[in-house]
């Protein structure tokens, strides 16, 4: 088997690739950052003796996208992990419009075409496995964190309505959607926020996700307390969850 791992060069990209690598399935590894690319293509040949294929790439230019898809469609790709992405935060009026736009056009354009594409490949051959990764963010407004919590909404719904279509097609292509809540890796430094509670390990976490994905679980999360706050948010008026978001999120922003 062989999987396509976007956003592979650091956090739940590259701990994804690791356990993808560990249960002996060959990976292509994508990111902008060649040389990470390069560090993480050597260790997975060297402890799990599978192929490793690097392509760098800026997945907020879509002309990239889709030159990585081309790129890519010849090895045959089993596996899609749709993981990048990255968040921008602070008040919407004041917040970085460039650095937001650059955030919607890899979080949900970059995110879309390769969804699209991949899964018309696999329903072409009737099997394959797409893991998109979203957030519990996705589930609820996030003020002072707008953009990214629409971003991750997108991919939220997206995944479950085409989950939907699959399922009343009886399709054998398995969608799954990632949606922890705070995760130890280099979003929070990126975004310039801090997290409130606990981040979980983004190790445990992937190989979880990886396992889970194989399960042909749709909503996967770090734990039974992140499922009950999504499902428990469905119970509760946006207006305030709102609320109380807003409450913690302004907590977040660095000094």
């Amino acid at each position: 088997m062989t999987a396509l791992v976007t956003g592979a060069s650091s956090g739940l990209g590259r701990d994804m690739a690791r356990s993808l690598a560990r249960h002996g399935i060959n990976v292509i590894i994508t990111a902008r950052r060649k040389d990470r690319l390069e560090t993480l293509k050597n260790e997975l040949i060297n402890d799990y003796k599978v192929k490793v294929l690097c392509i760098t790439a800026d997945l907020s230019d879509q002309k990239q996208v889709l030159a990585l898809y081309d790129k890519v469609k010849k090895f045959k790709i089993d596996i899609l992990i749709n993981n990048a992405g990255f968040g921008v935060f602070g008040n919407f009026t004041e917040s970085d419009l460039d650095s937001e736009l650059e955030m919607l056009s890899v979080n949900i354009r970059a995110f879309h075409i390769l969804f699209k594409l991949f899964l018309r490949d696999f329903k072409s051959r009737g099997c394959g496995y797409i893991l998109n990764t979203a957030s519990a963010a996705g589930f609820i407004p996030g003020p002072y964190f707008s953009s990214y919590y629409a971003s991750k909404a997108y991919i939220v719904r997206m995944t479950q309505a085409v989950a939907e279509e699959l399922r009343r097609e009886k399709c054998g292509v398995h969608v799954s959607m990632l949606c922890p809540g705070p995760v130890k890796t280099e979003f929070s430094d990126k975004a310039n926020v801090k997290f409130a509670i606990p981040a979980y390990s983004s190790e445990k976490l992937a190989e979880h996700a990886v396992r889970e994905m194989f399960g042909g679980s749709l909503l996967i999360t770090e734990n039974k307390f992140s499922s009950l706050m999504i499902y428990g948010s469905k119970l509760v008026p946006d207006r305030i969850t709102a609320y109380f978001a807003g409450l913690i999120q302004s907590k977040r922003k660095r000094n």
